[in-house]
């Protein structure tokens, strides 16, 4: 690297894109200013190579790396800035690590730069000793022609112990953004660089990487921003310029705080429609204040989740070291964006992203009582025999079996009823508007949308199990019992609420069967409540019509006093002797009373309907709700930590793909793919988090995203915005102006954008080796088939209404349908820890526009060890990396790349929580190298 001179299309010789042959004194200043149209670019960036290093012991060869520190004057002291890795048994190391100042580094010209070459003895102890070290100045390295400093090594003893080189880098400068070389500009006889005016917002919209420093969308979600370089070279002898990013999100807690806040508001709703459903007969009273307590309690716990969520004031991530800490169950651990953008020699420019999370599971309340799977598996059956315990018995009501389909049915009623309920009121205030303002066409036309959402609400209304639900509650009225009271009977019904196994449950018992008790007459009075809204509804029809028509027959008429004559005199107030249709109010007067009638037969059928569905809930509920209410806070809370790892990387994709016209049409055709990488054992506690993760993941098919114009670029104004409630949550993701213009129609317009998740899993540590030998792997096994099917099915999808250009170009050899055969393989194949699955699984996404996530119980360790590899096979597959640099850019990433931080960050430690015994059971392409692991408390 630094023995061979190169030739001028390799440029190893500038800061970047200097666009000048000439750094004149005036001009270096300017260079360190950084690149205007790339905010990503460092204002100085050099490569180091060693030779000639020499030992002590003449017969051993160093294992070194270089220590970077400056200092600018007038600082006294030295700040250490960046290292290299280690390279190991060679005097002529070239290291992969590239040092890097970006624009916050505030070097300049006269900043003097330390190069202290470290010999290490033992990498997993840590012992090493100063080789030898140089100096030199910015300046010094600007004002060499080629940019490339050759410096002699010198011991603390002055002897001379090597030689060191130092080549400052610039990237080939691509031929739509070079600017002409033959002009300059100058400013009072000074030389400056030239600026492009095609540099505008539009073309920063439309630029191939967009920074998270800087870019307006992702920098109000995404902070604290890590930054790592490398010039990694490839199969054709050039090189690839590397940056590695690691950031957190903001999203971390502005999530939870929504969510929570959004389960507080759903809860209090349902204890506010039990209390409104107005007086019940004792024993359902009783019940029904059961209920309510239950609830109650929830809801405490979940207002003391949010005081404590917005009363937190520490850093925007959650550490391993909390994942079990109450106060932010709801925050997801360790959450980053892992980020390589890749430049090449040739110009193009790619980043690809992953976002990495602890494993989303209710760490706090802990794994002994299984994960979510299991527990839902449970509470389903607990209930089925809670259920067929009081059906076996003659005093089981009839009315109070509800299949599940019937409680679905329900939710679905009751959402219906308040969403058309709300819009008829809406249309009918319109409607009187209209007829107040004499706007014919504003008549016509909300009367045609009145109509539709009345009928629809009627039709929603007109249903059996409305019919049956309501004679069930008018059966539980005080004053039903009482009409069926006898002294021959002395047995009451009652209602208890006995506690098995922790979980209260209700209990029926008493006398009596209410499926022999005509009930015909509330049958009656229901379809009549309904039809009543039908009719008022004509009502107001047949008004509208009227007016219309007299309207049309004025405007066709030259001769008023006729029509006058011509027209029923149906005005009921004092008017003008001239026309009646004249009269200013005669619209708005004729129809106010019909449209009151209407409201209030609305709200009657609303309201019947709704109370009865809430009874058909209550009663369904009633038996487990103690322990309904606790799988539910599991629920929200694993759900919580999946939905911020999906709303982050959904984000940075859609910024990154704007101007792909393909993704963007896949986006709202068939959805956004969203593949989780699981790198959990199936044994132990792991075993339980996995069954939590998987119902976390399950439920992301309940969510959908709209994009939506941002009323401001203020930061907090960019923040994604969650609506909805457990039946269904909606994501509104706000974007600049200029951004949201650029996106097709059918997404500004307002369409829901679905998410398709999927999640693969294989444990690699040495639980999974003990799961394989005595445990069991089935959950993995299941997991992984499930999503192989949804996999097959989004792909299915993609392919029956898209073409093959709406993907990304890949150099693989390999098209998705043999990925997919691939990965069915390797699925239906028994083999230890097989990680082919999660390479093929994350292959498959990337080739299907889709999002990662990656995952273990930290998301520090195992999956440093995940996101490190695949960044480098992606160098290898997609950009040709050479070969045989594979494994030392892999430790280079893992030693001295942005995850090293990460365990800084979480445990206060540069070590990877691995000790060496654990790590020969896992596969070799997931060890770390030497002295980057140790005894760390996680």
């Amino acid at each position: 690297m630094a023995g061979r001179e190169r030739s001028p299309r390799h440029r190893p010789w500038s800061v970047y894109r200097a666009n000048t042959f000439d750094l004149s004194s005036e001009m270096m200043g300017l260079t360190l200013a950084g690149n205007s149209q790339d905010p990503d670019e460092p204002v100085l960036e050099f490569s180091l190579a060693c030779s000639e290093l020499v030992t002590p012991a003449l017969e051993r060869k160093p294992n070194s790396f270089v220590a970077v520190s400056c200092t600018t004057p007038p600082q006294a002291f030295w700040t250490k800035h960046a290292q290299t890795e280690i390279i190991e048994g060679t005097s002529n190391p070239i290291f992969l690590s590239s040092i890097a100042f970006f624009q916050d580094s505030l070097i300049t010209q006269q900043t003097q730069v330390k190069l202290s070459v470290y010999d290490v003895k033992d990498r997993s102890q840590g012992t090493m000793y100063l080789l030898g070290s140089a100096m030199f100045t910015v300046k010094e390295l600007l004002q060499d022609k080629y940019h490339r400093l050759h410096l002699t090594l010198r011991s603390a003893e002055n002897e001379r112990v090597g030689n060191i080189t130092i080549i400052a880098w610039q990237m080939e400068e691509k031929k739509d953004q070079r600017a002409p070389l033959t002009r300059t500009d100058t400013v009072n006889g000074r030389m400056v660089l030239p600026v492009d005016e095609s540099l505008t917002e539009s073309m920063g919209i439309r630029a191939k990487s967009a920074s998270l420093c800087k870019d307006t969308l992702l920098k109000a979600v995404f902070g604290g921003t890590i930054s790592r370089m490398y010039r990694l070279p490839t199969t054709d002898g050039n090189h690839l310029r590397v940056l590695e990013q690691m950031a957190e999100s903001v999203l971390s807690l502005h999530i939870p705080r929504q969510f929570v806040k959004l389960l507080l508001e759903e809860d209090a709703a349902r204890v506010c429609e039990l209390e409104e459903l107005g007086e019940l007969s004792p024993c359902w009273e009783n019940l029904r204040r059961q209920i309510i307590t239950q609830y109650q309690t929830i809801i405490l716990t979940y207002q003391e989740t949010l005081s404590d969520l917005h009363e937190y004031k520490g850093p925007s991530f959650k550490s391993s070291t909390l994942k079990a800490e109450r106060k932010l169950e709801f925050v997801p651990t360790n959450l980053h964006l892992q980020r390589i953008r890749v430049q090449g020699e040739s110009g193009y420019d790619r980043t690809y992203d992953v976002v990495t999370i602890g494993a989303p599971a209710a760490h706090h309340q802990g794994f002994k009582g299984n994960g979510l799977r299991k527990l839902i598996q449970k509470f389903e059956e607990t209930k089925k025999h809670a259920f067929e315990d009081e059906g076996a018995g003659e005093s089981r009501p009839q009315s109070m079996v509800y299949q599940s389909q019937d409680v679905v049915r329900a939710k679905e009623i009751i959402s219906h009823i308040n969403t058309l309920k709300t819009q008829v009121s809406y249309y009918t205030e319109r409607l009187s508007r209209a007829a107040k303002e004499r706007s014919a066409n504003a008549l016509e036309r909300t009367l045609a949308i009145l109509t539709d959402k009345t009928r629809q609400l009627v039709t929603v209304c007109d249903n059996k199990l409305l019919a049956s639900a309501i004679q069930a509650l008018s059966a539980a009225r005080p004053e039903f019992i009482a009409s069926k009271a006898s002294p021959s009977a002395p047995d009451t019904e009652r209602v208890v609420l006995r506690n098995d196994q922790g979980s209260p449950q209700a209990k029926w018992s008493g006398k009596g069967n209410r499926t022999s008790m005509n009930l015909d007459w509330h049958e009656e009075e229901w379809e009549k409540v309904w039809l009543n809204v039908d009719k008022s509804l004509e009502c107001v029809i047949r008004c509208v019509d009227r007016l219309l028509t007299r309207e049309r027959l004025q405007s066709d008429s030259s001769e008023d006093v006729f029509l006058s004559d011509q027209q029923p005199n149906t005005s009921k107030r004092d008017g003008s002797p001239g026309v009646e249709g004249s009269s200013p109010g005669e619209w708005s007067d004729a129809l106010y009373p019909l449209l009151t009638t209407l409201n209030e037969c609305v709200a009657m059928m609303s309201d019947k309907a709704k109370k009865s569905m809430v009874f058909v809930l209550m009663q369904d509920c009633a038996p487990t709700i103690g322990m309904s209410l606790t799988l539910q806070y599991r629920r929200d809370v694993v759900f919580c930590q999946t939905l911020t790892a999906v709303i982050c990387g959904f984000v940075t994709k859609l910024r990154n793909c704007l101007c792909e016209e393909g993704f963007l049409r896949q986006l709202h055709i068939i959805g956004l793919l969203v593949q989780f990488e699981g790198l959990l054992s199936t044994y132990g506690e792991e075993l339980a988090m996995l069954e939590d993760m998987s119902i976390g993941i399950m439920d992301l098919r309940n969510v959908t995203f709209k994009v939506t114009q941002a009323i401001s670029s203020f930061g907090p104004d960019m923040l994604p915005v969650i609506t909805g409630n457990r039946d269904g949550f909606n994501v509104r993701v706000p974007l600049p102006g200029n951004m949201f213009d650029v996106l097709p129609r059918e997404i500004q317009n307002g369409m829901l954008l679905r998410v398709q998740p999927v999640l693969f899993n294989i444990g690699i540590n040495e639980q999974q080796t003990l799961a394989e030998k005595f445990g069991d792997t089935s959950l993995q096994d299941i997991v992984n088939m499930e999503s192989l099917a949804r996999l097959n099915s989004y792909y299915d999808q993609f392919k029956e209404v898209l073409p093959e250009d709406c993907l990304p170009r890949s150099r693989s050899q390999n098209c998705v349908p043999e990925l997919l055969k691939f990965l069915s393989q390797n699925i239906n194949t028994r083999k230890s820890k097989n990680v082919d699955i999660l390479w093929q699984a994350a292959e498959v996404c990337r080739r299907l526009n889709g999002v990662r996530v990656t995952s273990c119980k930290s998301a520090k360790d195992r999956t440093a060890m995940s996101v490190t590899l695949e960044q480098c096979m992606i160098l290898q597959q997609e950009h040709c990396l050479a070969p045989q640099v594979f494994t030392q850019a892999l430790d280079c990433m893992r030693s001295e790349g942005c995850r090293r931080e990460n365990t800084m960050k979480n445990v206060g430690s540069r070590k990877y929580a691995f000790n060496s015994l654990q790590l020969k059971a896992f596969p070799k392409q997931y060890r770390p190298p030497e002295g980057t692991f140790g005894k760390v408390e996680t």
